[in-house]
């Protein structure tokens, strides 16, 4: 079991940034791949940047080049950091932890933190 708890959202003006963290507890946080979501009104829940255990990251294409996603094992800490905003990066933004086991999935989620970016 993983207990999510995401800080850092707000309201930004475009082309500001914001930085995102979640703070994990429960369980062997290194193990975990860990992920960043958002949804946006009326919109389906999209994957925006991902880490695995071993600091490989990706992300999506909207966000290339101007988000970055990064863990700390030792502070069970993951973070997105969001910088030259756009209006359409409005969303909540949800922390996921992700783990592949033998004989089943895990998936555990946050709250979520909302993001709102206007002038």
């Amino acid at each position: 079991q993983v207990h999510l708890v995401e800080s850092g959202g707000g309201l930004e003006q475009p082309g500001g940034s914001l930085r995102l963290s979640c703070a994990a507890s429960g369980s062997i946080f290194s193990i975990y791949t860990m992920g960043w979501y958002r949804q946006a009104p009326g919109k389906q829940r999209e994957l925006v940047a991902v880490i695995t255990s071993g600091g490989t990251t990706n992300y999506a294409d909207s966000v290339k080049g101007r988000f970055s996603i990064s863990r700390d094992n030792a502070k069970n800490t993951v973070s997105l950091q969001m910088n030259s905003l756009k209006p359409e990066d409005t969303a909540v933004y949800y922390c996921n932890a992700h783990y592949s086991g033998t004989l089943r999935e895990y998936d555990y989620w946050g709250q979520g933190t909302q993001v709102t970016v206007s002038s």
